[in-house]
């Protein structure tokens, strides 16, 4: 026993001794650091409640000046509306009286936007330059037919008097301002502008704010009057600066205040800036608002500045920190001085332990007679024996017979050689369940050894090793998901094939299988749906093949089946035959029934190759000759499919190379409307600019674009380029027509479609309700869950949904009754036989009797001749659209097509 007054500090601060101590000292300084940091949040709180009030006010203060600022436009409007018009000098004195610089500061000035009409421009400019504006000119000069020049502006500056006859209406910024304005009845400020009356270094932000003003005074009611009565606009100009500093300097002069217009963070759209940051853009608080005024939104951005965080700054958390850490070392050394403990020294040699009880180990003692005397307490985890019922046990008894001679041996051998470790020896041992382990272990003879006082056998579980190295092996050469040979495992089998087939000249056949429609299960119906079908075509496979043969997966929906001996070719067709029989069948997956069938293509060994990966190649090949026939049969690989294969490669490529480099361009058929007579829309249709075949119509290249996938970037090009159409459209005057659109499966199953369509509208800022989305009628063949969420998105898009060939398949009524469809397409097989075809006839009058019953329009397509015409009309068919009337024209042929057919009817 030690003395208390030899104990060494070092064995007095340990955890064992002194663990009270320590608890008390992490127990203080957890709550110093605690109260420490509340009262950092508090004062961060604090501070940050103060950045959000002053972030507010000064959101608020600048929403009441552009408010007071519309206002003061507005009295401008209203003295046109009161006085018919407004002189010069009456423009003056208003402007003077209302005293901008006193009561609204930032303006620039308060101007009036006088519409010129192009035969007017030369009387206006002649009556301007004779109220004193000598140099008075309108520029710039575009192609009319209205001119919008600035024809008044006050104050009356130098700087002012330069904007005179200055053409806003020039300017995309402030010509959509100014047609919000006008078409809305509403003062709209612009985006972010130069004034024309800036100085070359006084080059800041700003913007204009416009008001409508009518002739006559009265708002009309509808948007083509206003359009015509617009008289001009009455205006002001502001600075941001001038408008801002005041502001922000009386409410919040230590924030870094910044203004973007829209919603954007650059450099380019930034209005205002206090300049005021860290320079190195450090900042505690940051608070972004949108300002909406004018049909415009502004993003103001606050940010804390250094001078903001020292004025907010709060001495007392490092008061908190700098006493709590005091108080817990005084507590710390106030409970060493009451520690009372005894340390107890090993006293002479000690007695080592030399066995080691780790959980993967099982450690044993026995005496010099071979007697077991201590068993580790890991025996227990591993073998499931009890260490302290170990005299009970019969040690031979448990180790495998074939093994136990050479246990005995080692442990002679040991003996013989006290201290040495001995060779490993491997043996069976069986655990309390009755089950065989495998093990290795080493003897140690420590006979001499105080506390030992035997030979140590030390053994090694090595069935979890096994079982991990059986595991690696499946993962390396079997499919996680079917449990068939993967790639590399097949391509070894493969290889082996090969070789003897090129030794004996036997022939084997190597099959490749794809399944029909995989990815719509997969995307409709979800990932653990298609893995449940795969677990079902791996069994499948399995049964239908010998033992010696060899089914594998690949990847995806793709299965290789090897026949290692075959007698011939009719043979390898008789087992795709049991395959394909199989395989063709309904299967219950995710409280949905689908179908499925497979492709399989076909080489010989070693007639076709004597290489595995030309074989490959060549199955592969042939499998997509399959799926060219129909799907759901086979076919053996022929040279001729290599030669059409490159063919297919060259076409895949060049149709890649049109779409990034845009030679594709659409083409414009009107339809037209049998009631009056007029075109009410157009259908688009995709052309290919070919460098040597010239314009290529979408037949001829839409099936190798689905294959490819190539579809998806081709459809969202189509899409876009008919909204920019829509556009222009309204822009020359034909603000009524609608623009349809083909869609195709592949496209409408796309994951991505819907969100391309809302994005495209979107961007091209198109109507939807200008849109017509026409969909094939196979599309209803698709799961009817997914199609009814894609299609009811698309109506309360407000796009009209056609369907597209109707009659050509098989359609559920049902389905037509419970889609939000507007319109159905005869397809122009039933149309190009009428009248002479009785059963034509009779189609194409019960669906149009048929649509008319569910309230859907009906357009005939392919009309061709005055007696389909008449037929259809007759029937009660809605729509037509056709050679008859117009084949498909490009943009500009379009606009004269539409001219012309205002001038005269199209059916006579």
């Amino acid at each position: 026993m030690m003395n208390k007054k030899e104990l060494p500090l070092r064995t007095l601060l340990t955890f064992r001794n002194a663990w009270v101590a320590w608890l008390l000292l992490a127990a203080s300084i957890a709550i110093t650091l605690l109260l420490w940091q509340l009262s950092i949040h508090l004062v961060e709180d604090r501070t940050e409640a103060r950045f959000r009030t002053q972030s507010l006010q000064l959101k608020t203060a600048i929403e009441e000046r552009l408010l007071n600022h519309e206002q003061v436009l507005a009295g401008s409007a209203g003295l046109f509306a009161v006085a018919g018009s407004v002189s010069r000098e009456q423009w003056q004195e208003y402007v003077d009286k209302v005293d901008i610089d006193r009561y609204y500061p930032g303006i620039q000035g308060i101007g009036y936007v006088e519409r010129i009409g192009v035969r007017s421009m030369a009387d206006h400019i002649s009556s301007v330059r004779a109220e004193g504006v000598h140099n008075y000119l309108v520029t710039p000069l575009g192609s009319g037919p209205d001119y919008y020049p600035m024809v008044y502006l006050e104050p009356g500056t130098d700087r002012n008097r330069r904007a005179l006859g200055y053409d806003a209406f020039s300017d995309p910024i402030h010509r959509r301002a100014m047609e919000e304005a006008r078409d809305g009845a509403k003062p709209t400020v612009t985006g972010k502008v130069i004034l024309i009356q800036e100085e070359v270094a006084e080059d800041q932000a700003s913007f204009l704010m416009y008001y409508p003003v009518y002739q006559g005074g009265d708002v009309p009611e509808l948007r083509v009057e206003r359009r015509m009565m617009l008289a001009g606009f009455v205006f002001s100009a502001f600075r941001m600066n001038n408008l801002l500093d005041g502001i922000v300097g009386l409410i919040s002069p230590f924030l870094d205040v910044r203004i973007y217009d829209g919603d954007q963070v650059s450099r380019d759209t930034r209005m205002y800036g206090s300049n005021l940051g860290s320079l190195d853009n450090d900042f505690s608080f940051e608070m972004s608002q949108t300002i909406r005024h004018g049909g415009r939104n502004w993003l103001l951005q606050t940010r804390s500045t250094p001078a903001f965080d020292f004025l907010a700054s709060d001495p007392r958390p490092p008061i908190v920190l700098g006493a709590g850490i005091v108080i817990s070392f005084l507590l710390f050394l106030s409970a060493l001085t009451l520690i009372r403990s005894r340390i107890l020294a090993q006293v002479g040699a000690g007695r080592y332990r030399a066995i080691t009880e780790g959980a993967a180990n099982v450690t044993l003692v026995l005496s010099g007679g071979g007697e077991p005397q201590y068993a580790s307490p890991s025996s227990k985890d591993i073998l499931g024996f009890d260490p302290e019922r170990l005299q009970e046990l019969d040690f031979e008894s448990i180790v495998h017979g074939d093994d136990w001679p050479q246990l005995v041996a080692g442990f002679e051998e040991s003996v013989g050689a006290p201290g040495k470790q001995m060779p490993v020896i491997r043996a069976r041992i069986r655990d309390a369940d009755g089950q065989w382990r495998d093990m290795e272990g080493t003897y140690t003879a420590m006979l001499n050894v105080p506390g030992v006082n035997g030979v140590v056998l030390s053994l090694r579980d090595l069935t979890q090793l096994k079982a991990a190295q059986s595991e690696l092996h499946r993962l390396a050469f079997y499919d996680p998901l079917t449990g068939l040979a993967n790639r590399q495992l097949f391509r070894d089998r493969l290889n082996h094939v090969v070789r003897r087939s090129r030794r004996s000249g036997e022939p084997a056949a190597l099959m490749f299988l794809d399944l029909d429609g995989f990815k719509r299960i997969n995307d409709t119906l979800g990932h653990d749906s298609g893995d449940e079908l795969l677990k079902h075509v791996a069994q499948w496979l399995t049964g239908c093949v010998r033992e010696e043969d060899s089914v594998a997966r690949l990847g995806g929906d793709e299965f290789v089946v090897l026949l290692s001996r075959i007698s011939s070719p009719d043979a390898a067709g008789k087992v795709a035959e049991t395959i394909l029989r199989r395989l063709c069948q309904r299967i219950r997956l995710n409280e949905h029934e689908v179908g499925i069938t497979v492709s399989i293509g076909i080489t010989m060994i070693p007639h076709d190759s004597e290489e595995s990966g030309t074989l490959m190649k060549y199955a592969d090949l042939a499998m997509y000759r399959a799926k060219e026939m129909g799907r759901n049969t086979y076919q053996f690989f022929t040279p001729a499919m290599n030669i059409q294969a490159a063919r297919r490669l060259l076409q895949q490529e060049e149709l890649a190379t049109a779409l990034d480099g845009d030679r594709f361009v659409l083409h414009y058929q009107p339809k037209v409307d049998l009631e009056t007579e007029r075109v009410i829309g157009v259908e688009a249709f995709l052309r290919w600019h070919h460098p040597e075949k010239g314009l290529v119509s979408a037949q001829q290249f839409i099936g190798l674009a689905e294959e490819t996938g190539l579809i998806v970037r081709l459809g969202e090009l189509a899409l876009r380029q008919a909204c920019i159409q829509v556009q222009a459209l309204e822009r020359a005057g034909f603000e009524s027509l609608k623009m349809a659109v083909n869609l195709s499966v592949r496209q409408l199953t796309d994951s991505g479609f819907l969100d391309m369509v809302r994005q495209v509208i979107t961007e091209t800022g198109v109507s939807p309700e200008r849109l017509e989305l026409e969909m094939p009628a196979e599309l209803l063949n698709e799961d009817p869950r997914m199609l009814r969420d894609l299609l009811v998105s698309l109506h309360d898009l407000g796009v009209c949904l056609i369907l597209d060939d109707f009659g050509t398949g098989s359609c559920s009524l049902v389905a037509l009754q419970q889609l939000p469809l507007n319109v159905i397409k005869i397809d122009h097989r039933f149309i190009r036989d009428i009248p002479y075809n009785v059963s034509a006839t009779d189609v194409a009058s019960a669906v149009i009797a048929l649509a008319r019953k569910l309230h859907l329009t009906v357009v005939a397509e392919g009309v061709e001749t005055p007696q389909q015409l008449s037929f259809l009309k007759t029937a009660g068919c809605a729509q037509c659209q056709g050679n008859l009337f117009s084949y498909p024209l490009d943009e500009d042929a379009l606009i004269g097509f539409l001219i012309r057919q205002y001038e005269r009817p199209l059916i006579s």
